[in-house]
């Protein structure tokens, strides 16, 4: 018969039944536009090719397809499964060899994949499927099978009698979020398994040892309620580069023995029971980029050696254990380290300066050890150049914060214009570095971290002294914490420059003086917090500024305007009661300073003199009796 001609735009055709006609060829694209149609039959022809782009928005009458009994190839458009009006769909005994139906929202097994007898790869991931898989599904043929996120039960015997003949060797099994309780049976005999993800369900117990298999590539079993120790087997899955094994309730020692897996690239361990010191070998560990063995029960120093090992690292993130001493410098020979996160632990040492020379650095995160003394900078102004986080939050830092370390974050200070598209940290295919930054006032875990976020947290320290000018140079900043110190002096105005803020607390602190009107071109800024700080008069009122509540400017008796309920032409200056366990000396010390004023007249010079004395030494009084307040305040929660 020859091959069908396309069709012209405007066709006003509603049935088209062309079954056993002969045709060859591919099937015209222009088909799938006919705004009309109906019923489209091309069953029982020798049509090849592709599946035209069906689309609801292009047929929304198509009731009825047949495309059956040819030899199609390729994928199966999910386009196909958006046509609301779909009453009929066969498109069987075609020669897909991909089938990707995923996100279709199908209620049933397709029952046209009874008839493709050369499946080799399957994906019905995120639909509505639920009870038992059928047997038809396993085809002798599949190699690839994806049926994650579906309420599944997959069958404890095998569906067949012969099982090397007829059930599929497959290469890659998918099978994350089904809800399934133990490991599938037919596990036993997939010896040519390269990749296995079974996380997100609900496996509990020892996992059993037929499950490592030799050939194993990439393995994923976190989010279960596995128990135990590691199996020593698992070791020999020497082709392993990839080993989720976070979120479960696993019990051992460090797998040291893991470091002789030749290919292991990335190596996650976190929130488990994992306990003792994190020892190393000599040449552990060859190939190891990721190490995420957070949240565990790990304890003892970290060894100078084992960086020494482990030089290649991109990500470590061992927060949230018991590790104490020193930080060993070792640590500055993963040059290719972009995320650090040794938060939550017992580390008591200096600031890590010489981190600088891990110039790929991104994301830098020190909060709640117990880190002392001030920051110091060494180097030659391109300290930092990429990093965009850090957070040295709940330590004992104090002292000045320096010109240089301003200057030091090079990556805080550039604008990235390139925003249509967003680039993570640590974006590839298997793997997206996660962390818990405190934004907006609250402790938010982003499942990924955008290039684009920039965070400085040095809250919770001892810091004194005035809050610099240089701040201003910060400009790619979206968040700025500076809560709990002893910061004094004025709010800078500078900070009317970070037009990319979105967060800003200053809280408990002593700054003084007048809000700066500067700070309402912030108009990104969705939280501000100024509370108990000795600030006084008017709150400016435009942007954002209109949005902000009385939380924002708690314990400032002084200040006035919206959203406190006192006007600024009252005249009334008087304390505020203190609440209960706060102490109104600060703002005492101010009023006192502004009584001696008033009796300066005929004592001009003197007083000048004697206020300026007076003025210096009471701020640098206040900062280090904030600073007592502030720890004792810390040690007391």
């Amino acid at each position: 018969m020859g091959q069908l001609p396309e069709f012209p735009i405007n066709n006003t055709l509603e049935v088209l039944s062309l079954t056993s006609a002969s045709f060859s060829g591919s099937i015209p694209a222009s088909i799938a536009y006919l705004g009309n149609l109906v019923k489209l039959d091309l069953s029982y022809n020798n049509f090849n090719g592709l599946i035209p782009p069906f689309h609801r928005s292009r047929v929304p009458n198509l009731a009825s397809l047949d495309l059956s009994r040819n030899q199609l190839s390729g994928s199966i458009p999910s386009s196909l499964f958006t046509l609301s009006t779909l009453r009929t769909l066969s498109i069987g005994y075609n020669s897909f060899s991909d089938h990707r139906l995923n996100s279709c929202n199908l209620i049933e097994f397709p029952e046209f994949i009874k008839s493709q007898n050369k499946l080799t790869s399957l994906d019905l991931s995120n639909n509505r499927f639920h009870g038992l898989v059928p047997n038809w599904l396993w085809k002798s043929t599949l190699g690839v099978l994806d049926l994650s996120s579906n309420a599944i039960d997959i069958p404890n015997q095998l569906p067949f009698d012969d099982v090397n003949s007829s059930f599929p060797m497959l290469s890659s099994l998918r099978l994350r979020y089904c809800n399934i309780s133990t490991f599938p049976a037919f596990l036993k005999s997939q010896e040519s398994l390269q990749y296995l993800d079974l996380s997100n369900n609900n496996i509990s117990g020892a996992v059993p040892n037929w499950a490592w298999k030799k050939n194993l590539q990439y393995l994923d079993l976190s989010n279960n309620k596995l128990e135990g120790k590691l199996p020593r087997s698992l070791a020999n899955c020497t082709m392993l580069y990839f080993l989720n094994l976070g979120n479960n309730t696993l019990h051992d020692t460090f797998p040291l023995w893991l470091g002789n897996l030749p290919s292991l690239m990335d190596l996650l361990l976190r929130e488990n029971r994992f306990y003792g010191p994190i020892k190393h070998l000599e040449n552990n560990f060859p190939a190891l980029e990721i190490l995420d063995i957070a949240s565990n029960n790990f304890s003892g120093q970290l060894s100078i050696e084992f960086f020494q090992a482990t030089h290649q690292l991109k990500s470590l993130k061992i927060n949230g254990s018991n590790l104490e001493g020193k930080l060993p410098r070792s640590l500055a020979n993963c040059r290719n380290l972009a995320v650090l996160d040794l938060g939550k632990n017992l580390i008591h040492d200096t600031f890590p300066y010489w981190l600088v020379k891990l110039s790929l650095l991104k994301v830098l995160i020190l909060r709640s050890n117990r880190f002392y003394g001030s920051i110091k900078i060494f180097g030659d102004g391109n300290a930092f150049p990429m990093l965009h986080i850090q957070d040295l939050a709940s330590n004992n830092f104090s002292g000045e914060i320096s010109v240089e370390f301003f200057q030091s974050l090079r990556g805080m200070m550039v604008i990235d214009d390139n925003k249509a598209k967003p680039i993570y940290v640590g974006d590839n295919y298997y793997y997206q570095d996660s962390v818990t930054i405190v934004n907006r006032g609250f402790k938010i875990f982003y499942q990924k971290i955008l290039t684009l976020l920039t965070c400085l947290d040095l809250s919770n320290n001892n810091f004194h002294g005035r809050i610099l000018e240089e701040v201003q140079d910060l400009k790619y900043l979206h968040v700025l914490n500076l809560s709990y110190n002893g910061f004094f002096g004025p709010i800078p105005s500078a900070l009317g420059c970070l037009t990319e803020l979105e967060s800003l607390d200053l809280s408990q602190n002593s700054l003084s003086g007048k809000i700066p009107p500067q700070l309402t071109s912030l108009t990104f800024l969705a939280v501000l917090n100024l509370s108990y700080n000795p600030l006084d008069g008017s709150i400016p009122q435009s942007n954002q500024f209109g949005t902000f509540l009385n939380d924002s400017y708690r314990g400032n008796p002084r200040l006035c305007g919206v959203p406190l309920t006192k006007k600024c032409n009252e005249v009334d200056l008087q304390m505020l009661p203190p609440k209960e366990g706060e102490d109104s000396w600060i703002d005492g010390l101010s009023v006192w300073q502004g009584v001696l004023m008033g009796y300066g007249c005929g004592l001009v010079l003197g007083f000048s003199i004697g206020y300026t004395v007076l003025n210096e030494f009471g701020n640098k009084w206040m900062a280090s009796l904030i600073r007592n307040w502030n720890r004792k305040r810390r040690r007391s929660r």
